[in-house]
């Protein structure tokens, strides 16, 4: 099964170091506008940190021309949801028609954009809770193992070798039939984890305080008035519970969107709270928390970009 990664960040290469444990050998991807030795078609040593060991490993990086393109028969995207369209559109001409795209990021919202672009190409989804931290462009370190949950949105079935294959060289993977629903369950605890973390700059943990529970159970509320909308069968109970144990099990982490807003980056709030306010507005509903959440983030992002 040749598989290739689009986007080589902290968690792209975490899935190849995965990926290449069980024996697969993945093409890296880097997007055409990121320059590096990666475009020239050769291969380059990834390091990864694993507790107290470190994994070294050779992967061949494919330029965006590449002829080699055609063999992929899975490509996993793992860019930020804000550049998924832009990073993937100008490689599906060059990929073999059944090559399965797997868009794997945090929100919600390329999927539907990107449906109608792929002409029958067969589109899966998947979200993770691994954890990884990029400390140099070929060097990261996981900082947490979690669930990666896979499923099929549109066109045909995984077949079910690269489903075993995919499933038993991520650690803690499994597949859902109903993988929607499962982001909408990931939408909910980044869609009050990620910009409560932000704005108020503290860590994952720090949510747990008595002060922040009516905002949370706020959050929650309107999110499930647009669930409910889209047919996504989810309760209050649940959400709330799983919420708080994420809190709990990654007390000591930052949120990616505190990351992001303390590195001076664009964040992806407009496919997290703003995927919900936009969603809201098809169907005429207001959510005036999360707008208000959307608008803070995009204040502080105005005065950092």
């Amino acid at each position: 099964m040749q598989t290739g990664i689009l986007g080589i960040g902290a968690i792209g290469q975490l899935l190849a170091q995965q990926l290449a444990a069980a024996g697969l050998e993945p093409w890296l991807l880097p997007r055409a506008n990121t320059p590096s030795l990666a475009e020239q078609g050769e291969k380059q040593v990834y390091t990864l940190e694993l507790g107290d060991q470190s994994l070294q490993t050779s992967f061949l990086c494919l330029a965006q021309d590449s002829s080699k393109l055609k063999q992929l028969e899975l490509l996993l995207v793992t860019v930020k949801a804000y550049q998924v369209e832009a990073a993937l559109e100008p490689l599906l001409p060059k990929l073999h028609p059944n090559c399965r795209i797997l868009l794997l990021h945090n929100g919600l919202g390329p999927h539907q954009s990107l449906a109608a672009k792929l002409n029958g190409r067969p589109l899966s989804l998947g979200t993770t809770s691994q954890g990884a931290l990029k400390l140099s462009s070929n060097h990261i370190r996981q900082t947490g193992s979690g669930l990666t949950q896979i499923g099929d949105l549109i066109g045909a079935p995984m077949p079910e070798v690269m489903k075993t294959t995919l499933l038993n060289a991520i650690p803690g993977s499994q597949w859902s039939d109903t993988i929607l629903e499962a982001l909408w369950q990931k939408l909910a605890v980044n869609a009050v984890i990620n910009p409560l973390t932000a704005i108020h700059r503290v860590n994952n943990g720090a949510l747990a305080a008595p002060e922040f529970e009516g905002t949370i159970c706020a959050i929650l509320d309107e999110l499930l008035q647009v669930a409910k909308q889209e047919g996504i069968a989810l309760t209050f109970d649940a959400l709330h519970a799983r919420v708080k144990e994420v809190i709990r099990l990654t007390a000591a982490n930052y949120s990616s969107m505190y990351q992001d807003l303390k590195h001076g980056r664009k964040t992806e709030i407009n496919y997290i709270n703003g995927y919900l306010q936009q969603r809201a507005e098809q169907y005429g509903l207001t959510l005036p928390i999360n707008s208000e959440l959307v608008a803070q983030i995009k204040a502080l992002e105005s005065n950092l970009l």
